[in-house]
């Protein structure tokens, strides 16, 4: 079997981005960073809660140098596939924005293989909204989603509207979409 290269997990990646966020407007902001491309994709290869954390805090610094970059999904190839242990890393990461004064700066969105939210049962379809490849903790200029919100009308309801969505076209869709994405890097760039 082959070995995925970091370019191989960036190119499912992005195809996800594009073929599920972007292409069923699960974020209705983020066609215009792909088209732009301010979307800077990171792997992180360290199955380490340590290294995992030193990552955020560099990616930060790293947004901060680098004003035009919009948003970054920092992508974690090797750990963190359960979601438990996902769940602790975003608990440590969300205190690291804290505690390096990032709070109000970035927010972190989150997606895993087995999203699975608190009041839902694993096969909900709904779970798919945020379910990746891999392990992303995505890092969001607050400033600038202040700014799209306030031009959205009625934000509140996206979330919603995504479940819906969800529901509708079933989990075994989304299912699809993601094995594809996962077969060849290749192929889906």
């Amino acid at each position: 079997m082959q070995k995925n290269t970091a370019n191989d997990v960036i190119a499912r990646t992005a195809t996800w981005v594009n073929d599920v966020i972007v292409k069923y407007n699960f974020c209705p902001f983020a066609r215009v960073e792909v088209e732009r491309q301010r979307i800077r994709y990171v792997v992180c290869s360290q199955a380490t809660l340590d290294a995992a954390l030193l990552a955020c805090a560099a990616e930060c610094e790293w947004l901060d140098a680098h004003p035009q970059t919009e948003t970054t999904l920092l992508i974690f190839d090797h750990g963190f596939a359960d979601f438990q242990d996902f769940l602790e890393l975003v608990d440590y990461a969300n205190e690291l924005l804290e505690v390096q004064g990032y709070e109000g700066i970035y927010q972190l969105a989150t997606f895993h293989p087995d999203y699975q939210f608190a009041d839902s049962e694993q096969q909900d379809a709904a779970n798919f909204t945020n379910r990746a490849p891999y392990p992303v903790l995505h890092f969001l200029r607050e400033a600038s989603l202040a700014s799209v919100l306030a031009e959205y009308q009625n934000p509140e309801a996206i979330p919603e509207r995504n479940i819906e969505f969800a529901r509708r076209k079933g989990a075994e869709f989304f299912i699809s979409i993601l094995q594809r994405i996962m077969q060849s890097p290749k192929d889906n760039t």
